[in-house]
This record gives C-alpha cells, sequence and structure tokens, in this order.
C-alpha cells in the first residue's frame, strides 16, 4: 500500500524559508516520479515541482530559482526547499507519486503553508 505523509508546513513571514517532507512508504522515491503541488481555494491544483525516476526536474515558473526538490533515499523521503517565500505562495502543498502506466498516481493529504505579508 502506497502512504505519502507530508509535513512541515506552517506560517512563516515573507522572505522566510520552509522545508515540507514527504515521507513515502510502499513505492521507493528513488524509482518514483515524485513531486510537489499546490493548491489554493477555487484554484486548480498546480506543479511546483517534480523530480523523475531519472533525476530530471521540473519547476514551477512562479518558484524557479527560489524552491529546490531533493530526495533522501536512506529515509525515503522527498523535500522541497522553499526560500524567499511570499504571500503568494500560500497554499496546500500536496506531495505527488506517479508511477506511470496502470500504477496509478498517489497523494497525500496536504500540508499548509501560509505566508504572512
Amino acid at each position: 500500500q502506497v502512504r505519502l505523509v507530508e509535513s512541515g508546513g506552517g506560517l512563516v513571514q515573507a522572505g522566510g524559508s520552509l522545508r515540507l517532507s514527504c515521507a513515502a512508504s510502499g513505492i521507493a522515491v528513488l524509482t518514483s516520479n515524485m513531486g510537489w503541488f499546490r493548491q489554493t481555494p477555487g484554484k486548480q491544483r498546480e506543479l511546483v515541482a517534480s523530480v523523475s525516476a531519472g533525476e530530471d526536474t521540473k519547476y514551477g515558473y512562479s518558484v524557479k530559482g527560489r524552491f529546490l526538490i531533493f530526495r533522501d533515499i536512506g529515509q525515503n523521503t522527498v523535500y522541497l526547499q522553499m526560500n524567499s517565500l511570499t504571500p503568494e505562495d500560500t497554499a496546500t502543498y500536496f506531495c505527488n507519486a506517479n508511477l506511470g502506466g496502470s500504477s496509478g498516481t498517489y497523494w497525500g493529504e496536504g500540508t499548509l503553508v501560509t505566508v504572512s505579508s
């Protein structure tokens, strides 16, 4: 059974940093396509960052240069380091594992990030 558990969200002032964690079980983050998405009320969920099994990374336009996605193989965890946060980064952040084809896509329950001005 695949399970993704996010943590690390909270309240931070603009300009500050947070690191989100996504602890995975039932899959190996090293060989899975992993991503972080975010969503605010009334809006579609959007890609923040992703890392493929082949180590290719992608970032949403608004977070390029500020956010970093990386994996810890030993902890089987995917992290999202968020720097220079702005109020526009306020959202619920979701961890995603896309195993491809019929293997399915999995989501965590989300962690709320609030950036105050």
